[in-house]
């Protein structure tokens, strides 16, 4: 086409991928698409988005009304509706420029001139045209925004496709995409409206092809729905279309759907529904040959952008036409393997109590201070398992292991072990090592151990905190590289394994044996409640302590309850300005100079921490003074050792009147002290890690902050979008890119969209796994028992900390909870938890509380209301709703 220069019209032909600012996302995707061999694509031309800035131009008002707009409060779902239909009706009554107007008609004689056979009309303007939507913020890879402007069909002559144009501009004010835009954090001001007009393919069947499974994210898989007519049918929901799976040039199913109805277009323009006659209806709209040959189509649109697409297509008898692509956004990542090879990979944060996505500077720190090989998929680690799946020992341990951790994580690996020669058995031809999670060699059960190693790790992290503030600049990450290697020599010192590995081996001993011997199910539960040296358990019982010298003080209370949510504001400056302020200042300040660096999600270095946002624990702090009476935290501890003792006392008992008795009650009695002595232990190493994270992130925010004041950094936090590796360099060089900062963010948020899986596969396949119970009543939620007990109450679905409403006998269900929720742990009769084991850190506490939990119930904060009568099974593993 002749349509170049112009800047508000230009042809298909004479645009790639990177026009995105000037077609926007459909528009680039199409003329991209048209440049790959092979691929067909309907003739067309793009109205710019020159244009569109042209028209909003000549209107002022508008502006006025897309900066009210911008200012709106997201939740005003009335106010979002009213304002996005003014908008809309005002671009509607919009003129179009004359020279503009002009333009469009002569890029349409042209395309009639040019129009062909297979499917199109002919030359003089017979037929109609395809008039789409695309805004510069659509068929992006971190949004799709699938369906939120408008497409229409089949448009006659010129005068309808200029109406039609300025549909398509008022399309970026519909309600559903100014929602979208919001919920995606994408400005309504930076987006403009390109409109792409096509010739209009009539098809004998459409569809859509995935060139990943959308349902299981396997990439080998493609996926195809097909029925007669325009896609409209399917998109509409009007029939139940053909399915085609395919992998490597075969058909691997096909059900063939009921297609009782087609849209057609219609002779007066527009399109019509069509009853298609009964004998047609169960015939295939594809061959399994066509079938085939659109998924080698699909792959090789695929391979030129560079990620799995979403494609719309058309047959035209035995040819194919596409007429949109665009990236398929809720896939999960794959980890890059490289090698060519099956891989399995295992989510580290099911396992570290933290599935949000993480920052770069998080990831790298993680990975820089761990001691096992990572791989980053999504904004998540996850460790790859193969090498212990091929081995015949290793995998029987690993199995074990997580089938008393994780049983979702078991049969979600079992799933994928069951697929033959997927992950294949390699015979060992070596010794055996020892089990996974476990280390060799044992310990004696001596509490002055414990004691040693706490002294070890304490003076570790002195030493850490004196030679930080020595250094600054480049030197500063030279000194925290070395600094790493004695924070993975502290973390795997063998001693410390070794006290962890008898704690939990004591658990599942005494579960297992008194559960034979005694039909007593998980008695650990009991023996170990309020075992000493729990550092965790011990910071949720301080802060009852903190309560305590707050509540005589109702001045310091009525101004704690108006400190904003998660405030960072220095509030606790104003407290001794009042009666009692003092005290409860002092109260905090050293709550905080003990527990202070924890924080949910405290795995990222980038989160903030209750130091930074003291503000944070206000509302739990406040819950406590209202819901608890003076002394509670003593009371408490008290009351679970003497209930721990009593049933070690009843056990032993018990015991002795069984044959070989006093053996038993022997062995038992040795293995209740070691679980006692070992037990609360398994909480101080990850103390120890956060505290030491704690130190890195202030030294690495003065370096941020010494390269804000140097004019190299717009904010100090931009370094939480660099790895490790690139702020030493920015450091060194005092040159930032920019512009990489700014697509890590929003890659970032693309990432916190996403769930990860427990398993996921090379192939891309998403595992979460499933309980296979049938020992539970219908309708009950299933999760994992980890804290015996049942109790029934109101859950309060708790997502953000800095928000919790609690009153006695509630019920916590959240998405999971580090050692940061424990605070929340005294004020609740149980918990509820989507992820968790038998010893991650919730169930741990749980377990030394008395609270009944349930733990790796598969989407609890959604399948449970807030406020919903619920009964918690913590020894039987399952939830009932009652209400």
């Amino acid at each position: 086409m002749g349509l170049l220069p112009s800047t508000y019209v230009v042809g298909l032909h004479e645009i790639d991928e990177t026009r995105v600012a000037l077609v926007g996302g459909k528009g680039a995707h199409l003329g991209a698409l048209a440049r790959i061999d092979g691929v067909g694509v309907p003739a067309g031309f793009c109205v710019t988005t020159d244009a569109f800035a042209r028209v909003m131009a000549a209107a002022p008002e508008l502006d006025d009304r897309l900066e009210r707009l911008v200012r709106l409060d997201p939740d005003d779902r009335a106010a979002v509706r009213t304002l996005s239909a003014q908008l809309r009706r005002a671009v509607e009554g919009t003129a179009i420029p004359a020279e503009l107007t002009a333009e469009i008609t002569a890029a349409l004689a042209e395309l009639d001139e040019r129009a062909g056979p297979d499917g199109q009309a002919g030359p003089g303007g017979q037929g109609g045209y395809a008039v789409r939507s695309s805004a510069t913020a659509e068929d992006l890879p971190s949004a799709s925004f699938a369906g939120q402007q408008d497409t229409y069909l089949n448009v006659l002559g010129p005068d309808a496709v200029l109406a039609h144009v300025r549909r398509c501009w008022a399309s970026l004010f519909t309600e559903r995409a100014v929602t979208y835009r919001q919920r995606a954090g994408i400005d309504h001001r930076t987006v403009r409206m390109a409109v792409v007009v096509q010739r209009m393919v009539v098809p004998d069947a459409a569809g859509i092809l995935f060139t990943a499974d959308p349902v299981t994210g396997n990439r080998t898989v493609s996926s195809i729905d097909a029925s007669f007519g325009l896609g409209e049918a399917l998109v509409a929901g009007l029939v139940n279309p053909d399915v085609f799976t395919v992998r490597d040039g075969a058909v691997l199913s096909r059900t063939i759907g009921d297609k009782q109805r087609a849209v057609l277009a219609a002779p007066g323009g527009g399109t019509r529904e069509q009853a298609i006659e009964p004998a047609r209806q169960r015939q295939p709209a594809l061959t399994d040959a066509q079938a085939v040959r659109l998924a080698e189509l699909g792959r090789r649109i695929e391979a030129h952008f560079g990620r799995p697409q979403d494609i719309e297509w058309c047959r035209v008898g035995d040819d194919f036409r596409i007429v949109q692509s665009r990236p398929i956004t809720t896939l999960f990542p794959v980890p890059a393997a490289g090698d060519g090879r099956n891989h399995v990979y295992l989510s580290v944060g099911h396992q570290q109590m933290m599935t949000d996505a993480m920052k770069p500077l998080g990831l790298s720190m993680w990975r820089l201070t761990a001691m096992a090989p990572f791989h980053e998929a999504g904004g998540r680690l996850f460790v790859d398992a193969t090498p212990r799946l091929t081995s015949p020992a290793a995998r029987a341990g690993l199995l074990e292991l997580m089938g008393r951790a994780d049983p979702l994580m078991r049969d979600a690996l079992e799933t994928v072990l069951d697929r033959d020669g997927f992950v294949p058995l390699v015979p060992d031809t070596g010794p055996a090592g020892p089990p996974a999670g476990h280390t060799a060699g044992s310990i004696e059960t001596e509490p002055a151990i414990v004691a040693g190693l706490i002294e070890r790790n304490q003076a570790s992290l002195a030493a850490l905190r004196r030679e930080v503030g020595t250094v600054s600049g480049p030197a500063l990450f030279d000194f925290l590289l070395t600094a790493f290697e004695e924070h993975k020599r502290v973390l795997t010192d063998r001693e410390s394994m070794q006290a962890i590995m008898a704690g939990m081996e004591a658990t599942w001993w005494l579960n297992d044996r008194l559960g034979e011997w005694l039909g007593e199910p998980n008695a650990a539960d009991t023996l170990t409640l309020s075992a000493p040296g729990n550092v965790t358990s011990e910071m949720g019982l301080a802060l009852l302590d903190v309560a305590d010298a707050i509540r005589p003080y109702p001045e310091v209370v009525a101004f704690l309850r108006g400190v904003p949510e998660g405030s960072a504001e220095p509030f606790l400056d104003e407290l001794p300005k009042l009666p009692g302020g003092a005290e409860a200042r002092d109260a905090i300040e050293a709550y905080l100079d003990r527990y202070g660096m924890r924080c949910v999600g405290e795995i990222d270095i980038t989160r903030p921490r209750w130091r930074e946002r003291p503000g944070t624990l206000v509302p739990v702090l406040l819950d406590h003074v209202r819901n608890f009476e003076p002394g509670a935290a003593r009371r408490r501890f008290e009351q679970g050792r003497q209930v721990a003792e009593a049933k070690a006392r009843e056990v032993l008992a018990r015991l002795r009147a069984l044959p070989d008795g006093e053996r038993k009650a022997e062995e038992t009695g040795r293995m209740i002290e070691r679980v006692r002595t070992f037990i609360g232990y398994r909480e101080y190493p990850k103390y120890g890690i956060i505290s030491r994270y704690f130190v890195y992130k202030q030294a690495l925010l003065a370096e941020a902050e010494r390269l804000v004041r140097a004019g190299v950094l717009a904010d100090p936090e931009d370094v939480f979008f660099l790895t490790f590796a690139e702020f030493h360099d920015v450091s060194r060089t005092h040159r930032v890119d920019d512009g990489l900062i700014r697509r890590r963010r929003e890659e970032f948020r693309t990432w916190q969209a996403l769930t990860p899986p427990r398993v996921l596969t090379s192939d891309g396949e998403a595992l979460t796994g499933a309980y296979r119970r049938a020992d539970v009543p219908p309708g009950a939620l299933v999760g994992l028992p980890v804290s015996t007990g049942t109790v029934e109450g109101r859950a309060r679905v708790v997502l953000d900390l800095a928000r919790a409403d609690l009153e006695p006998g509630d019920i916590l269900v959240t998405a999971y909870t580090d050692p940061s929720w424990t605070p929340l742990f005294v004020a609740v009769a149980g918990l509820v938890t989507e992820v968790g084991g038998q010893m991650t850190h919730g169930a741990v506490i749980a377990r030394e509380y008395g609270l009944p939990a349930v733990v790796g119930v598969p989407d609890a904060t959604r399948l449970i209301r807030d406020g919903q009568r619920i009964r918690v099974h913590g020894g039987g593993g399952y939830v009932e709703l009652l209400s």
